[in-house]
């Protein structure tokens, strides 16, 4: 063999290896975030599991009080039925609406947060909302490792060859930023 066959041969060898890495390397971003993702869901399933409960045991001492009921069973049935990471979000985030104008309810009445199964709740609800959030953290540094990762050459060829795209990051959706009111 000459010896220009083998350098180009040992070329040709050398791109099949990182093209092989870079896809291997891809779909291992893609899954890690995908993951991820499901983590964020577990939270929000923990937390749906709970909202439940912690509506019964106030309910009856806050009658007055249906219309934030009705929003977090409202906010509940949206996320059950949302489709997209986004759509799941949005729903999460009036979820987190509603739980924040019941909390500011419980703290308004003493009675009601004497009872151990309220505070029991409160706790159990506050530590969901903190996983919820390390978890939403992680999933957005998962997703900006991928999409850097596409983006930097010559990856990016890479994933555009096979198909590879950006992804979204967890954003809250409007007016999330803004403390609820609740008017007594």
């Amino acid at each position: 063999m000459k010896k220009s066959t083998i350098i180009i041969l040992v070329v040709v060898v050398l791109l099949a290896i990182y093209a092989f890495a870079s896809y291997n390397s891809l779909v291992t971003l893609n899954e890690r975030a995908d993951a991820q993702w499901a983590q964020v869901e577990t939270q929000y399933q923990r937390r749906l599991d709970l909202v439940p409960n912690l509506v019964n045991s106030v309910k009856g001492v806050l009658t007055q009080e249906q219309k934030v009921f009705g929003d977090i069973a409202e906010a509940r049935t949206r996320y059950s039925g949302a489709g997209t990471p986004n759509e799941r979000a949005a729903a999460a985030t009036q979820i987190e609406a509603g739980l924040g104008r019941l909390l500011a309810i419980v703290e308004s009445y003493p009675d009601l947060k004497s009872s151990s199964n309220v505070q029991d709740l409160m706790a159990q609800l506050e530590g969901t909302e903190n996983r919820v959030s390390v978890e939403r953290n992680r999933y957005n540094e998962m997703i900006k490792d991928y999409n850097t990762t596409i983006k930097r050459f010559p990856k990016n060829l890479m994933a555009g060859i096979y198909g590879f795209g950006n992804r979204d990051y967890f954003e809250s959706v409007s007016g999330a930023e803004k403390a609820p009111e609740v008017d007594l």
